[in-house]
């Protein structure tokens, strides 16, 4: 529930409240009148004496109810100044005591307790023992209105008791919701702030297995054409050719992961004839064993992914005199990429600032099998 529906819900049945006030101080007073006995001047009194209870309430007595908790200094002032006028009029007229309806609950929802019980007391047993004083009425009377007293503050106290319990355990209730509802939206800010950093690694590995590779490739293929003008023009076009073809694969691959779909080279066309265009481009051999088949999103992607990463890295390391080899082997239950090479190879233990194949580690999902490099020696293969 919204905080301006509890807010409403409160206002509401405090005019009920409101309501049962004033109903059963008309009814007392109405009945106080109402009666034979005493005489008309006491019972004049007895009524008057009720009177200004009800400004006392409309001032006080409203404000400490509605205090969460109430002041206990100020509800003790105002129950003190309710029961100056409530026991006289009691003691006057016994058909008073009818107003304990409404004051009774009033000590159980401003006082405390143990000061609760102690009002409550006072207000049922004074007004019999002062009206048995007063006018020395028959023992059956008195014993009459003793057990009364005696009832009422029983079933007062049980059920006071019963509703402070009730109100306590609301408001632990609200207290817990509150902590709740706190946990929930921090559960959902942490959600929202890992998925945004889980988003940022996304984007971070598909930049880096896409567009800098791409980039990277333009960037050796330029270099090639630079030593190729003078001496191989043939050569130097094959690779402007490739630059073309390699820029244009790069222009779609952003457009790709602008629209996060799958890569551009899955883009209507299977694995294998996927892995053939990316190897062609590095100029490198594709072989294919096992059943091919249409596997899900997932592991094609992965797949795709890895070769590319694992390409990247043989061009960076074998040198451009190496033998470069892809194979793609379908089983019942699995799907392996391979790629080697007979270059120069890298030192597995020297420090490296770039992503690398550590950037595979972390983009495979729990069901693929973390990727493996071989260097039997610095110089064999990659």
């Amino acid at each position: 529930m919204s905080d301006a529906a509890s807010a409403y819900h409160w206002e509401r049945s405090f005019r009920l409240w409101d309501t049962y006030f004033a109903l059963i101080w008309v009814a007392t007073v109405a009945y106080v009148l109402a009666t034979e006995q005493p005489g008309w001047p006491l019972r004049a009194v007895a009524a008057a004496l009720l009177v200004p209870l009800v400004p006392l309430y409309v001032v006080a007595g409203r404000r400490l109810i509605r205090g969460d908790p109430p002041d206990q200094r100020q509800a003790i002032g105002y129950l003190a100044a309710a029961l100056a006028l409530f026991l006289p009029s009691a003691v006057l007229a016994g058909e008073t005591r009818v107003l304990t309806f409404a004051l009774i609950p009033q000590c159980f929802m401003t006082l405390r307790m143990r000061s609760a019980l102690v009002a409550v007391a006072v207000m049922n047993l004074v007004p019999v023992a002062g009206w048995a004083l007063l006018w020395w009425p028959g023992a059956r009377e008195v014993a009459f209105d003793v057990l009364f007293s005696v009832v009422t503050l029983v079933f007062s106290v049980a059920v006071g008791s019963w509703v402070i319990r009730i109100i306590e355990q609301s408001r632990e209730r609200a207290e817990l919701i509150a902590e709740l509802d706190a946990s929930r939206h921090e559960v959902g800010r942490l959600s929202e702030a890992h998925g945004a950093l889980a988003e940022r690694e996304r984007l971070a590995r598909e930049i880096h297995d896409t567009l800098a590779q791409g980039f990277t490739s333009v960037v050796m293929l330029i270099q090639a054409v630079e030593a190729e003008l003078d001496h191989d023009l043939p050569g130097a076009r094959r690779h402007l050719r490739l630059m073309d073809e390699t820029a244009r694969q790069n222009l779609a691959e952003a457009r790709a992961l602008v629209a996060g779909g799958a890569p551009a080279d899955l883009d209507g066309a299977s694995l294998p004839d996927a892995l053939g265009r990316l190897a062609a481009r590095h100029d490198a051999a594709l072989e294919v064993t096992g059943p091919v088949r249409t596997l899900p999103a997932g592991p094609e992607v992965v797949a795709l992914r890895s070769c590319q990463e694992a390409l990247a890295n043989a061009r960076k390391h074998a040198g451009s005199s190496a033998t470069v080899g892809v194979s793609l082997a379908y089983a019942d239950d699995s799907l392996t990429v391979s790629v080697r090479d007979d270059g120069r190879g890298f030192d597995p233990f020297a420090a490296c600032g770039g992503y690398g194949l550590a950037g595979l580690r972390p983009g495979p999902p729990k069901w693929a099998v973390p990727p493996r490099c071989a260097v039997p020696r610095a110089t064999a293969r990659s």
